[in-house]
């Protein structure tokens, strides 16, 4: 559990305050305002979520915690859901919810629901009794018979969209209803699906679930799938496109998604940073999230540092700070959060009836727990250090500070243009090689926060009116 009694109260109110001296000056800006922030997650998909269903209730209990709690784990705010469309679900396979064609794409459709959705459903109650209220859907492909190649694995097009025909017709109507009627599934147990996705890195032919597509193709889509949502009074479902592998070409897909103009129609752009990663804003009016990122091959590495590695805490802070800051994100998320096996694809490695945490989920705690859904991304200037701030709907302001340098640094924040009121208070929480998310002493100086970032640490320093 961790302890709040570093809390210190502060002078009775501020609007402009500056640091006398310190190692390391950071000011803070609030007038100066950046993207508006969704949130941080991950994916329980190809029934990962069934190793949560399958754990004994305590293990079960602390792991949903660790995931989602905002007090003892890492708060995070966005699960992302597959949509299955597979005939079966033998392997890892995500089974459809019409498993068989209907008769063709204007014929009645034949749905069928089980309630659990590969475990998928329990971890979404789960995360939505912690305080998720983001849950993002999104398919891999359609089903095979929807589709130019047959089947639900290496690439096809959906029959119907820009330049693919198929002689058993159109099917752009009916995968925009089994879209819509998949989230009236979820509905219907109790969970808002908010976005919706319904590509997976349509430029790559996998030898699992996928379709190929462009962004123009993607376009001719979404001006069906759009009007079916608002005729089901699902329009305040988000859609979202398209899940590229990585951002460049994302933001060519973009490109041709605003020609064709089909982006308005979107609530959100979404990438992966497999084959790119985000170093700079998309062309978008659209909120812009990294969607998925992971190392997907690394021997599992539950440090937070090491020697620099792929798999390491502090390499993943830097990672979502980046794509935070220098290309404006409004959410991050890995690939999957719990799963066995022994790669860092995860966040949460099970075996059996234990678990092991990794610092890659410490490093996520700091973004997720610090800037909340709604918060704002404000200015900050001062210091070589990776630094953020977030200005959250409750009023407080988080400022994360990540020191990748093996020299520890006292540290000053100042403030501008925020009024904490008179009753404030400041807390600081770090992450390192030893502790997860715990308190450090801060105090006050004149209006100014004091605290320190140890080496190759990160710090959450949060001002609470």
């Amino acid at each position: 559990m961790i302890s709040n009694a570093a809390i210190v109260p502060v002078i009775l109110a501020w609007s402009d305050v500056f640091p006398r001296q310190s190692s390391t000056t950071i000011t803070v800006d609030v007038t100066k305002k950046f993207q508006t922030m969704d949130g941080f997650g991950f994916a329980e998909a190809f029934q990962r979520a069934n190793v949560v269903v399958n754990l004994p209730a305590q293990q079960q209990r602390e792991v949903l915690d660790l995931l989602f709690n905002t007090t003892t784990g890492a708060g995070m705010t966005i699960l992302r859901i597959g949509i299955g469309s597979s005939p079966d679900s033998s392997s890892d396979h995500m089974n459809s919810i019409q498993p068989k064609n209907p008769g063709g794409p204007t014929a009645a459709p034949k749905y069928v629901w089980d309630g659990k959705d590969r475990g998928q459903v329990f971890v979404a109650k789960e995360a939505y009794a912690r305080g998720v209220r983001s849950f993002y859907a999104i398919a891999w492909s359609a089903p095979g018979y929807m589709k130019t190649n047959g089947n639900e694995n290496n690439g096809g097009y959906l029959c119907g969209v820009t330049g693919q025909s198929c002689s058993n017709g159109d099917w752009k109507q009916a995968f925009a209803n089994y879209l819509t009627q998949y989230v009236k599934y979820y509905q219907e147990e109790g969970i808002n699906i908010t976005h919706l996705g319904f590509l997976n890195e349509p430029e790559f032919a996998a030898s699992y679930a996928g379709m190929l597509s462009s962004g123009t193709q993607a376009a001719s889509f979404i001006k069906v799938l759009s009007p079916t949502l608002a005729a089901a009074n699902l329009s305040s479902v988000g859609l979202t496109c398209c899940d590229s592998e990585g951002w460049s070409n994302q933001g060519s897909m973009t490109s041709q998604l605003r020609s064709a103009g089909a982006e308005t129609l979107l609530s959100t752009i979404t990438s992966h940073a497999y084959t790119s990663g985000p170093g700079s804003p998309l062309s978008t009016s659209r909120r812009v999230w990294q969607a998925e990122n992971a190392d997907l091959n690394g021997a599992w590495q539950a440090k937070w540092y090491s020697s620099g590695g792929a798999g390491e805490g502090m390499r993943w802070a830097s990672l979502i700070h980046s794509a935070v800051v220098n290309a404006n994100c409004s959410a991050y998320l890995y690939w999957i959060g719990v799963q066995s096996g022994s790669t860092n694809s995860k966040l949460i490695s099970v075996s059996g009836s234990t678990y092991s945490v990794s610092k890659r989920l410490w490093a996520f705690a700091q973004f997720a727990r610090g800037a909340r859904p709604g918060a704002v991304r404000v200015g900050t200037s001062g210091g070589s250090f990776s630094t953020s701030a977030y200005l959250n709907v409750d009023g407080s302001l988080s400022v994360l500070v990540l020191n990748t340098g093996s020299s520890a640094s006292a540290v000053s924040i100042g403030t501008q243009g925020f009024n904490t009121g008179t009753k404030a208070k400041a807390t600081a929480w770090v992450t390192d090689n030893t502790r997860d998310y715990a308190a450090l002493v801060v105090d006050w100086d004149g209006g100014v926060v004091n605290g320190t970032v140890p080496s190759r640490a990160m710090v959450s320093f949060i001002l609470s009116p």
